[in-house]
């Protein structure tokens, strides 16, 4: 093992390789635009909580369902509410410690935030597995794998990636961890940072599981300690989770590049596919944002903010987005409610000056005022 250190100390200290292309150049300036709405966007407090609860339920839905999780959108709401499902003990755990992981994420940024400045720890990489596999695994939580592993074919049973040597692993992420704190590594674009961590994280494979939502949970955290939470409205895995072969294929692809040092394989396929996920999900959040952003103007014609419940606010958004809602619309919104509820809620509504009426009882068409 001495030896093994004495070898490891000689070597370079990680430098990843890849270019910068066109396509990154592109995705990284859609995501900057995008972003800029999103920061200045000036919603009232009801509609923050609502933005950031439902990025939460779809980073904790799409993370752990592109693991093999097979609870719904739904099941995965009720977990986090409290609610008891029925399902397997294990995917309902799962759904619980990944939300411990983001508690986690939103702990370590608000203690970092406070100094200033930050130096990524192991320790804190530890935590992260630890909190992932809670309950789940029955050795090896929060701690390095001390075994060789393999990534199979789950249909076919070949070998499709071989991760580095047990024994290397320690060395690999502490030459990963002072990359991150490198100086080099502080001129780097965040999302540009957060898809070489997450790309070099899942090279290594550091745990017997749990390494795709570690290394999702290490890349998110790095983009918030850069300033780079964008009010915490988005979630990258749900791109990832619409195709999760690409996703596989394209970590594999470039983890599985013929070369003489591992340091030497080119990252550019992944950066690409990985910042134009990070665009596009930034983009729907945009869009989403630009929808409601008329709240502002509400907010200054009434002099004060106006608190909506949940119910108010989806009439609201399904206004913005149709431009208008009909009583045969209201099922489409709330197939569990009566009429009568909903008519309540646009009373409330056309009270606050917030929407208005036109035409007859049964032909009533309601719009933003």
């Amino acid at each position: 093992m001495e030896f093994l250190r004495e070898m490891w100390e000689d070597r370079v200290m990680f430098v990843p390789k890849y270019t910068i292309t066109n396509k990154i150049l592109k995705n990284v300036g859609i995501a900057e635009a995008a972003r800029e709405i999103i920061i200045n966007a000036p919603l009232i407090p009801a509609w923050e909580a609502k933005f950031r609860k439902e990025a939460l339920e779809r980073t904790v839905h799409h993370g752990t369902h592109l693991e093999g999780n097979p609870l719904s959108s739904e099941d995965v709401k009720d977990v986090l509410e409290g609610q008891e499902i029925v399902a397997r003990d294990r995917d309902v755990q799962e759904i619980i410690n990944y939300r411990n992981v983001l508690r986690f994420i939103d702990l370590v940024q608000t203690q970092i935030g406070q100094s200033g400045a930050y130096s990524f720890t192991l320790e804190t990489v530890l935590e992260m597995h630890r909190l992932t596999t809670e309950k789940i695994l029955p050795q090896g939580v929060g701690q390095f794998r001390v075994r060789q592993v393999v990534i199979k074919n789950s249909k076919t049973g070949q070998i499709s990636y071989m991760p580095p040597p047990a024994v290397e692993v320690p060395y690999l992420m502490e030459d990963l961890i002072n990359w991150i704190n490198s100086d080099e590594a502080k001129q780097v674009h965040p999302i540009l940072k957060a898809a070489i961590i997450h790309y070099e994280t899942a090279r290594i494979h550091p745990f017997t599981d749990g390494n795709g939502r570690v290394a999702r949970a290490v890349a998110t955290l790095i983009m918030f300690l850069d300033g780079y939470d964008i009010r915490k409205f988005f979630s990258f895995e749900e791109y990832f989770d619409e195709n999760p072969m690409q996703y596989y294929l394209t970590l594999q692809a470039v983890s599985n590049q013929l070369v003489l040092d591992t340091h030497e394989r080119d990252l550019t396929p992944w950066l690409e596919y990985f910042i134009e996920g990070v665009a596009i999900e930034l983009n729907r959040v945009k869009e989403k944002v630009q929808r409601i952003s008329t709240d502002a103007k509400i907010r200054d014609k009434l002099g004060e903010q106006v608190m909506l419940n949940e119910r108010q606010m989806l009439i609201m958004e399904y206004i913005h987005r149709h431009k208008g809602l009909s009583n045969k619309d209201f099922r489409k919104i709330f197939p569990d409610h009566s009429d009568d509820t909903v008519l309540r809620e646009l009373k409330f509504l056309r009270q606050k000056g917030l929407v208005k009426k036109s035409g007859g009882t049964k032909k009533a068409i309601y719009v933003l005022k």
